[in-house]
């Protein structure tokens, strides 16, 4: 080979010449250096493209082993309540884990909490992270292990536990509070549930009016109420839990008897009577329970046992007196035979009684329509020879005699018309008619009828009638009434006395009032008036004359209208006859008039 290259003037050229055979030779050489340099920097990238794929196989397998691991602590966490914390004391920084998050109900974060941001959840009347954090930075503690509350997203309170202890990293300076907390609140409601039950179940004892105690399997108290101990008269410090049964029993009450009583209901169980010192008696029963103790109630008897030595003795007087009733048997028969023939004895002479009474009313109404018709007769023609209608009489004492005959014929038909009444209202006869009756024309009538009389012996009649008033009544019936009480009020008023009649009435009543200034009726004679033929007999009365009737007839009317009459009197002083009618038609039976017992 021959290399020329041309110089500047005047140098000319340069010509480099070399053989073939040389030239060829490094040609070789330099290429067979390529080769190898290229041979060698391919092995070496491969053996690098392969460390780093293996590298980067392995990398993925751990993170593939890093979630797997990671999913299943976060599985575990959420399944237990628990939730991870790693607490850096010197930042303030606070890692949670999801299932921390979860607990509370937030959304998972991956980064780190600020203190604040925790502090803001803990309940404030629970422990306060400043007051952790200075316990763990004064190295007065190296753990944590404390129940308190933080606020869910919806707003409710949960029980955590926590449980963390100081641990450092190696790459990283200052320290770290690292550990679970675990969702207690289930625990928390329950430990709740079961106090306010336990507080229950002791109230409930309490109340009990029984003597209560429940016994363990080795004989030790776990409670009873005021009622054991107060029957026991224990102290207080016998009745502490745990206190054994020896104990209980020497301080307490020791019994006087003690009886067994036999009770095959309920295998295990005993039951027995005591009485106490103080006189009382329990029914003790025991009951064994499942873990091997033993409930006891005892029942204060004190009552039935006295009720039974009671009857026990009721029993043995009814004995005694069995006897003596069997000994008194055949005077007890002798004295029914004649019971029971004085019984019949009273109901045939009732008969004949009765019978009597009929016929005797009877008589009387036939004797009174006989007598009435010559009576007319007398009255009539006494009446016509005293007005002098066919000439003078001639004397005049003959006029004395007429009047006389007069007077006395007509005392006679009143007599007879009381009896005929009498007999009808007795009979049950006599039918009342109402129909709407002034109160004030109806006592004014009667006034006017009476008048005369009143007139003849100066007794003032006085009417103080209320206006207006009507009510539903028989207006004879009720005239008789007025007329019959009214005469008797006239009749035993002295001289110069007065009468006066009232009439006044409720909603449902008429009330009638004859109040006058007579001679008064003794109390003893008070209960005979009303009776048919009953006179009050007094030395004031013996100069006034009647048949007895006319307060009979009174009353009977009365009460056949469905009302009351009620007399009181003072000797001397005069008598209040006081007249209750109802203002409605009120619909009775006959009405029996009480004879003379």
């Amino acid at each position: 080979f021959a290399t020329v290259r041309a110089l500047s003037a005047p140098l000319g050229q340069l010509a480099v010449v070399q053989p073939h055979a040389a030239a060829l030779n490094f040609s070789r050489s330099d290429t067979a250096l390529t080769v190898t340099l290229s041979a060698t920097t391919g092995f070496v990238v491969l053996i690098l493209g392969f460390a780093f794929h293996w590298q980067a196989t392995r990398a993925r397998e751990a993170d593939i082993i890093y979630d797997m691991v990671r999913g299943r602590i976060d599985t575990a966490l959420n399944r237990g309540r628990c939730g991870l914390w790693d607490w850096d004391l010197a930042r303030g920084r606070i890692f949670w884990s999801h299932s921390m998050f979860a607990i509370l109900g937030l959304d998972p974060r991956d980064e780190l909490l600020t203190f604040g941001e925790v502090d803001a959840l803990v309940h404030p009347d629970d422990i306060k992270l400043y007051e952790i954090a200075s316990k763990l930075a004064d190295g007065q503690t190296k753990s944590v292990d404390h129940d308190f509350r933080m606020r869910h997203a919806r707003g409710q309170w949960v029980w955590l536990r926590a449980r963390c202890e100081i641990a450092s990293h190696p790459n990283e300076p200052g320290l770290h509070l690292i550990g679970i907390a675990v969702d207690v609140t289930e625990q928390k409601q329950l430990v709740q549930q079961t106090v306010a039950a336990d507080i229950r179940l002791r109230d409930a004892i309490e109340t009990i009016p029984e003597a209560f105690v429940l016994w363990d399997s080795e004989n030790r108290l776990v409670l009873c109420n005021s009622n054991f101990q107060e029957l026991h008269n224990l102290p207080d410090s016998a009745i502490a839990a745990s206190t054994p049964y020896e104990t209980v029993v020497a301080a307490g009450r020791k019994p006087v008897v003690h009886k067994k009583v036999e009770n095959a209901d309920h295998p295990g169980a005993r039951t027995f009577e005591a009485r106490l010192d103080d006189g009382r008696w329990l029914h003790i029963s025991e009951r064994r329970t499942k873990d091997g103790g033993y409930v006891s109630v005892g029942t204060d008897i004190t009552t039935l046992k006295l009720h039974e030595e009671k009857l026990l003795e009721g029993e043995r007087r009814q004995m005694a007196t069995i006897a003596d009733l069997r000994a008194s048997q055949q005077a007890l028969r002798s004295q029914t035979l004649e019971l029971a023939d004085l019984a019949q004895k009273y109901a045939d002479e009732k008969r004949r009684a009765e019978e009597a009474n009929q016929a005797k009313s009877k008589f009387l109404a036939n004797m009174s329509h006989e007598l009435r018709t010559p009576l007319n007769a007398i009255i009539g023609f006494s009446e016509i020879m005293e007005s002098g209608m066919f000439g003078p009489l001639g004397a005049e004492k003959y006029s004395e005699y007429c009047t006389d005959i007069r007077q006395s014929g007509q005392y006679l038909l009143d007599v007879i018309n009381d009896i005929l009444d009498m007999s009808k209202i007795e009979a049950g006869r006599l039918r009342l008619t109402y129909e709407t009756v002034e109160l004030g024309d109806i006592l004014h009538d009667a006034m006017r009828v009476v008048s005369a009389r009143a007139q003849d012996k100066n007794v003032a009649l006085n009417p103080e009638i209320a206006p207006g008033v009507a009510f539903m009544a028989d207006r004879r019936a009720v005239k008789q009434i007025l007329l019959n009480l009214l005469t008797n009020a006239v009749k035993f008023t002295p001289e110069g006395g007065r009468v006066t009649l009232r009439g006044r009435a409720s909603r449902n009543c008429v009330f009638i009032g004859i109040h006058d200034t007579g001679i008064g009726i003794p109390p003893a004679s008070l209960t005979k008036l009303g009776r048919p033929f009953e006179q009050v007999e007094s030395q004031l009365t013996k100069s006034y004359h009647g048949s007895g009737l006319g307060l009979a007839i009174a009353k009977s009317l009365i009460e056949l209208h469905g009302g009351t009459m009620r007399i009181r009197s003072t000797v001397g002083i005069g008598t209040l006859v006081m007249v209750r009618l109802p203002r409605n038609r009120r619909i009775r039976g006959p009405v029996e008039i009480a004879l003379a017992s």
